[in-house]
This record gives structure tokens, C-alpha cells and sequence, in this order.
């Protein structure tokens, strides 16, 4: 049987024309496809950049679907279910993320430090600790341990703190010696409390070396010394703290004045305390200065020579509590309303977030921040 080259002849063009078809069709839908994904994303970021975040959601939600595989609508999404607090969907969405197997290594660390992140601001600490210790020699490693190190911190985990500190003082971060030195004082504490006294010692003797121009360890350390008796020596804390550290004096100037006492070095801890003030007056070394003083009298002008430096509430308060002021009565009706009038004036504000307190924070317990409670008095700011 003879082969007809007729229906190759016309084979050819119906070939052509149902391939030609087929083509139009697979780029007619591209294009469909093309245009719907990025119409429903510059919606979004429409809707973001105008702060309507709902509708930015519903907008990148639908993105998504259009385009599965699209990473950074997957971390959009992501970033703004978190900016809402809805932690489950951020979650959710960035575990999908490290779930997928053609990520790239510096996208899932990304998706690594985001799922990090939504952990951390969902408070589940336990949970943030593992997902950023996974960030270790990755980009986002700085990131990491800034966040662990407040974990530890908030969580007043001071051994995982200090190793923390260590590798970030180690890199381009600066010192963290101070911070180093504050969490060997805490850890001091801890050891006091549990009747450990001479590793308390060792602690704050560390803290005074790693950070010998913070006043906390000499302040702390000579608190200790005079518990256990030893006068001599928390005086000698004291002392140095005058020469290296002379702004936190005014915090250790009513424990200068217990120690002088007990040790009987009355005079020569009332010299010191006089020679500070002539640097820089305050509430509390005046305060020092009258328990040492041997004449009453003598005492009281002191919160006269205050009121010459400072217009202080505080100080005329004082001096009026031992003037004689004609009907007794009275007397205490005006001396009361000063002593509460005087109340807010002696606390201490943090110069970070403006939490006051009664007493002094070297961590503030409202923002977290190291250092930020000046030494001085409200009043005196």
C-alpha cells in the first residue's frame, strides 16, 4: 500500500494552527494570572500605606491565593498579622514559610526571625528563646541575642544573661561590662538571701573590678560588709565610692552615716559628707550630715545653707518641723500638709520612661533600662 503524502501536506497547517491556539490560550491566561496577583497586592499596600489594615489583610490574603508560592506576600501578611497582636496567624503563617522546601537559606532565616519575633510578642518566652538560638551564625544574629538578652533579663536568668553580654561585648555592640557588673550584683543578692555570704563577697568584689566607675557595687558591697559586722570595711567601700564614683554618694549617704556610727568614725565620715556636698549639694547628704552633726542646732542651719543652694520644699520642711511656730496646734496642721505635700517630691523618676518610685532602680522595673534612675530626688532635678 502506497503511503499518501497528502496528509502530511495537510497535517502541517492544522498542526500549526492548534499549536498557535494553544499558545494564545496558555498566554491569554498568563496574563490573567499576571495582572490579578498584582492588582490584589498594590491593593494591599494601598490600603497599608492609608493605615487600613484590614482591608490591607483581606487584600494580601487573596494575593496569596492567587500566588501560593510568592515568599514575600507570605511575609507581609506575616509582619501585619503580628502588627494587629493576631499572634496564632503569624505564627501560622511564617511556620507554613519554614515548612516549604524551596526556600532559600536567607529566606528561612528570615522566616526563622520572624517566627522569632511573633513568639516574642506573643510572650511565649520559652518558645522565643528556642527560635532565635536557631538564628546563631545567621544574619540576624545581633538581632537574636539583643532579644535573648532581654528574655533573660525579664526573666532574671543572670548566668544566661552574663554569656550573652559576653559574645555581644565581643562583637561591634561596645561594652556591656556595666551590664555584666549589674547582673553579678543581682546574683549577689540572690547568694545573701540563701545565707551565702562569701560568694555575695565574690560577686560584688567581680562587679567593683568588670565596672570600676559604677557606683553599684561599692554601694552594695559595703551594705553586705556592714551586715556582717565589718565597719571597717564597708567604710572603706564608701570611701572609695567618694573618690571613683562621686554621683552615688547621695544614695549611700544615710548608710555612711550607720556605719560612722557603729564604727564610732562619726567625725571623719561627717568630713567627707560635708566635702561632697560642697560639690554637688543634695537632700540626702544633708540629711547624712544632720544625723552626724553633735549640735542640734548646728544641724538644723544646715537645711538653711540647703535652701541657699536649691529652692528646696523638702529642706524648708525640715527646718520647720523643729522651729516654734506660737499655737502647737497649728504648728502640726501645717507641718502635716508640708510632709504630704513633700511626699512626690522625694521620689526618683526614671529619665527613660518617667516611672517613679519611693526608692532608687538600677533596672527600671517599668521600661527595663540599666542606669536610667538619676541619684538624685525629683526635686532636685
Amino acid at each position: 500500500m502506497e503511503f499518501d503524502f497528502t496528509w502530511v501536506l495537510l497535517g502541517f497547517p492544522i498542526a500549526f494552527t492548534l499549536g498557535w491556539l494553544a499558545s494564545r490560550l496558555d498566554l491569554r491566561q498568563l496574563r490573567i494570572e499576571n495582572r490579578q496577583a498584582p492588582k490584589a497586592y498594590f491593593k494591599g499596600l494601598n490600603f497599608l500605606l492609608n493605615e487600613q489594615q484590614d482591608q490591607a489583610i483581606d487584600a494580601f490574603i487573596e494575593a496569596v491565593q492567587n500566588d501560593p508560592d510568592t515568599s514575600e506576600l507570605h511575609f507581609a501578611l506575616g509582619n501585619l498579622f503580628r502588627r494587629r497582636g493576631e499572634y496564632e496567624r503569624a505564627v501560622r503563617v511564617h511556620e507554613h514559610l519554614m515548612s516549604r522546601g524551596d526556600l532559600t537559606q536567607p529566606e528561612r532565616d528570615r522566616a526563622q526571625h520572624a517566627l522569632a519575633l511573633d513568639f516574642l510578642k506573643a510572650g511565649l518566652l520559652d518558645r522565643a528563646e528556642i527560635a532565635l538560638r536557631k538564628l546563631e551564625g545567621t544574619p540576624f544574629e545581633e538581632e537574636a541575642r539583643l532579644a535573648l538578652l532581654s528574655i533573660y533579663e525579664r526573666s532574671r536568668d543572670w548566668a544566661n544573661a552574663t554569656e550573652i553580654a559576653a559574645r555581644l561585648g565581643s562583637s561591634s555592640h561596645g561594652s556591656f561590662s556595666t551590664r555584666q557588673a549589674h547582673y553579678l550584683c543581682e546574683q549577689a543578692g540572690t547568694a545573701a538571701a540563701a545565707g551565702d555570704t562569701a560568694q555575695a563577697l565574690a560577686n560584688l568584689q567581680a562587679a567593683a573590678l568588670m565596672a570600676p566607675a559604677s557606683a553599684r557595687p561599692l554601694i552594695d558591697l559595703a551594705k553586705l560588709q556592714h551586715q556582717l559586722g565589718r565597719p571597717q570595711d564597708a567604710m572603706q567601700s564608701l570611701l572609695k565610692l567618694e573618690e571613683i564614683a562621686p554621683q552615688g554618694l547621695p544614695l549611700a549617704a544615710g548608710l555612711l552615716a550607720n556605719i560612722a556610727h557603729s564604727s564610732g568614725q562619726q567625725q571623719a565620715a561627717l568630713e567627707h559628707l560635708k566635702a561632697s556636698y560642697a560639690h554637688m549639694p543634695s537632700i540626702d547628704v544633708v540629711e547624712a550630715i544632720v544625723k552626724l552633726e553633735q549640735d542640734p542646732l548646728a544641724a538644723r542651719q544646715w537645711y538653711l545653707q540647703h535652701l541657699e543652694h536649691q529652692t528646696s520644699l523638702v529642706a524648708a520642711g525640715k527646718w520647720i518641723a523643729g522651729e516654734p511656730l506660737g499655737n502647737a496646734q497649728q504648728h502640726a496642721l501645717v507641718q502635716r500638709t508640708l510632709d504630704q505635700a513633700t511626699k512626690p517630691l522625694m521620689r526618683y523618676r526614671c529619665a527613660a520612661c518617667g516611672f517613679e518610685a519611693t526608692q532608687h532602680f538600677w533596672h527600671c522595673p517599668g521600661c527595663q533600662a540599666w542606669d536610667s534612675y538619676p541619684t538624685r530626688r525629683i526635686e532636685e532635678l
